[in-house]
């Protein structure tokens, strides 16, 4: 697997000059021209990489999918994820990249809060569509991060990470906006996601394992954190809570309408050992599970 292991290294595959410092780029895609290299066949790099894009188009694989680059569209991919690009197909269009070392981050606050922001696990197809708005706020602090860049001096890493934690934290609103104002394709994807979990656990001729979010996103053609982070704006609970509140309901079904033993209903519901059962029932209820069954068989 090739790697870009520096930003140098990337400007010179994107046919650009030295960039103004060494581990931080803000690269106007209209200047860039993809260099016909081995390396676009499957390479890992080094950097975040925020990406702001008007009518680009080709086909990029990121992580484990294979997607089309949408028009006008904000996406983010973080260090050392497997990336692919059909240089055949690629045009830049307009817009920008706003790329920085991992290494850059070192010893700031923003190394250890640059997780929290999920949507650099994200796939491409779950880009951020942005208002026009909003586009001029992200422009304005990029060009802010270009303006930096020129000044190399003990001030310069605080001022541009502030900038992009600033630009971090825009998108993070944004992404929530379009959570929100996208409600038909909110709602079908509510649906779906209550029919899977349902179907999963209303169908007792199929062995379970227990029910994972990735299993769940892969359903449904998500990310794992897209999927989450979607179901915390619209219920407030992330997937795994919501796993295990339906767990929860479903053992409570089977203690009380069923005669099944605590250990085929763990069995059941996809537990490897009863005793992991009995300790996630414990929790959840305050009961073990003969005593939940005990209590509604007598009231």
């Amino acid at each position: 697997m090739n790697t870009i292991t520096s930003v140098s290294a990337f400007h010179r595959l994107l046919s650009l000059p030295e960039p103004k410092h060494p581990m931080v780029s803000v690269i106007n895609l209209s200047e860039s021209i993809f260099l016909e290299d081995e390396i676009w066949k499957g390479f890992v790099n080094k950097f975040y990489c925020v990406a702001l894009k008007r009518e680009a188009k080709g086909k990029i694989r990121y992580g484990q999918g294979h997607y089309d680059y949408d028009k006008g569209v904000l996406s983010f991919t973080a260090p050392n994820q497997v990336q692919y690009l059909d240089f055949h197909t690629m045009e830049c269009g307009a817009g920008y990249l706003l790329i920085f070392h991992e290494d850059f981050l070192l010893k700031h606050p923003l190394a250890e809060r640059i997780f929290d922001f999920g949507f650099f696990s994200y796939a491409v197809n779950e880009a951020l569509h942005l208002s026009e708005q909003e586009e001029k706020y992200l422009i304005e602090i990029m060009d802010r991060i270009d303006k930096e860049c020129q000044h190399i001096d003990r001030h310069t890493q605080d001022i541009i990470l502030s900038q992009i934690d600033l630009l971090l934290n825009y998108s993070s609103r944004f992404y929530e906006r379009q959570f929100l104002t996208r409600k038909n394709n909110s709602h079908a994807l509510l649906t779906k996601f209550e029919r899977f979990i349902n179907d999963y656990y209303n169908n007792d001729t199929v062995e379970k394992s227990l029910l994972s979010v990735s299993l769940i996103a892969d359903a449904l053609n998500l990310s794992p954190n897209y999927l989450s982070d979607f179901l915390k704006i619209h219920t407030g609970r992330n997937t795994k809570e919501h796993i295990y509140e339906k767990l929860t309901n479903k053992a409570k079904e089977k203690l009380s309408a069923t005669t099944l033993s605590v250990s085929e209903i763990a069995y059941d519901l996809g537990f490897e050992h009863p005793q992991s059962f009995c300790t996630f029932f414990k929790k959840r209820t305050h009961m073990a599970p003969l005593e939940f069954r005990e209590k509604i068989k007598n009231n």
